[in-house]
């Protein structure tokens, strides 16, 4: 994009001194002639006719291929690109065959509405010879309404072709899906594209519409599709890798064949009627399941499942985790929960994941039940014997007896086991809750924690010195909080990091906040 930038701009100031002097120099790559090879011979400066001065000198500069100045041209931004076409017969021709089309807001400019939208794209695409498409992107971004409808099928008819390698639709959210014509994708059509990518459309593929033989990565997201018809998806797609689903609430059963073998990246977030995923795909290495319910999903893997990256979160994941997910992905290298629902305690861990290296647990119910006991995350301590990696995300309430001031009792201890593969160990959203502490005391106690992180900021942006914009904004009860988990880790915590531990207390951004530091007294 820089050289064509450059380019652009030296056709610009070319244009520019043709219009003042008689004698200007133009470059060749604005003519059709810069092909020709008779001009490409002897100096760089070649004569020239012209009918008002007899003869004119034209700046031939270093000769490419035709083909590499297509190929700057197609790397350009659509902005660009239209204004070196306008500039350059040589662009002009490469512009009605440019191979990537992307039309948004951003790309296309100003646009006043749907149908200043539509109108322009329907300019592009009128002038496009419709060869050679390989890569073509609509983003609506609210502006999709009926009218488009049919300027839409007409645009897909003229840029998906055998081709095409890359398709991505997004329509406007709140308003009518649009029914995607799956017409488009058989008799060859659908065989070339690598990437597709949905948004709020309709999507009923059937067994007739051909085959996905190059389908590599697949997105969709408010997509109205079934299991059954995402598995005629799957039947012929030999060749994906990366599968992602969002918010596609018509799923309730999802096969993955074994024709899958070079599937392994699955996302599923927010397919709320979702029940069932099973697995045949022998090289799936990572998965990542999010939704808002109170029921699990039945997970069929099979006992040689290769999944090493879990990340997964619903209302009661702690319980499955603790006691299903060992023996469905026993190879698990790294595991990351978030638990969704409101909490008593985490249970124990009957099996154990021998070959976890990370484990990231995030509370993020709105209120924990006040008798929450942080210290039964030790059972996950005990079950990954290999683990390096431990990170507890607290973002959720908790009432104001849990924390240590008001409960000042002795803080418990329980019986010694040893954790020595433990190396770094991050709390977020660090509290003064009592739990909380005799978690972080028992780490200290029993591991051989190198790096200990204790985040009470609650942010999730902070600034930064030399860049603009301020932290996340942070209520007066968060402040209030993080000063009294501030005062907790001064009094029961400091005095108990050995000289090999490394403290790292993170505290609210002084720039940003104002803070009341927190006392015994404060509380009273």
């Amino acid at each position: 994009m820089g050289l064509g930038y450059v380019l652009l701009k030296r056709l610009q100031r070319e244009r520019r001194r043709r219009r003042r002097s008689r004698h200007a120099l133009v470059p060749v790559v604005a003519d059709e002639s810069i092909a020709s090879p008779e001009k490409r011979k002897g100096s760089c400066y070649q004569q020239d006719d012209s009918p008002r001065s007899g003869k004119k000198m034209r700046y031939s500069g270093p000769y490419l291929p035709e083909e590499m100045w297509q190929h700057i041209h197609s790397l350009m931004p659509m902005k660009d690109a239209a204004r070196a076409a306008c500039l350059s017969s040589a662009f002009l021709y490469s512009w009605r065959n440019r191979p990537k089309l992307s039309f948004s807001t951003e790309t296309m400019g100003i646009v006043e509405g749907t149908t200043d939208f539509i109108r322009k794209i329907d300019r592009v695409m009128k002038k496009h010879s419709g060869i050679g498409v390989k890569a073509l992107t609509i983003e609506f971004n609210g502006l999709f309404s009926t009218k488009a409808r049919s300027y839409l099928e007409r645009w897909l008819q003229i840029a998906v072709t055998p081709r095409i390698e890359e398709l991505s639709l997004s329509m406007s959210k709140g308003k009518a899906y649009y029914d995607f014509p799956c017409s488009l994708l058989s008799d060859g059509s659908g065989s070339s594209i690598r990437l597709l990518d949905l948004y709020c459309c309709t999507f009923h593929p059937t067994a007739e519409i051909g085959c996905f033989q190059s389908l590599t990565r697949l997105h969709l997201e408010y997509v109205r599709i079934t299991g059954d018809e995402l598995g005629c998806v799957f039947s012929t797609s030999f060749a994906l890798e990366w599968l992602k689903l969002r918010l596609c609430r018509h799923i309730k059963y999802m096969k993955l064949p074994c024709v899958l073998q070079r599937l392994t990246y699955v996302e599923v977030r927010g397919c709320s009627r979702l029940r069932v995923i099973e697995n045949k795909a022998p090289n799936l290495h990572s998965l990542h399941i999010f939704y808002q319910a109170y029921h699990p999903i039945q997970l069929s893997f099979g006992e040689s499942s290769l999944v090493k990256n879990l990340s997964i979160g619903y209302s009661s994941v702690l319980n499955h985790a603790c006691a299903e997910l060992p023996y469905i992905f026993p190879n698990l290298e790294t595991l990351t929960i978030r638990s969704l629902g409101e909490m008593v305690s985490t249970p124990m861990v009957p099996n154990t994941f021998l070959h976890l290296k990370y484990l990231c647990i995030t509370l993020s119910a709105v209120t924990l039940s006040p008798s929450y006991d942080y210290l039964s995350l030790v059972s996950f301590l005990d079950a990954c014997p290999s683990l390096d990696t431990f990170i507890v995300d607290v973002s959720a309430k908790h009432p104001e007896n849990d924390s240590i001031f008001e409960n000042p009792s002795h803080l418990r201890q329980l019986p010694e086991q040893r954790h020595d593969n433990l190396r770094n160990v991050k709390i977020t959203g660090f509290r003064s809750v009592k739990s909380l502490l005799e978690l972080t005391y028992h780490i200290l106690e029993n591991t051989s924690v190198e790096c200990l992180t204790l985040d009470t900021s609650f942010e999730s942006f902070r600034c930064s010195p030399g860049k603009l914009g301020r932290c996340s904004r942070m209520p007066k009860d968060d402040l209030m909080e993080a000063s009294k988990a501030l005062f907790a880790i001064r009094t029961y915590i400091e005095g108990k990091v050995p000289s090999t531990v490394r403290l790292n207390v993170v505290e609210p951004c002084s720039r940003c906040h104002v803070m009341e530091p927190f006392t015994v007294e404060t509380r009273k």
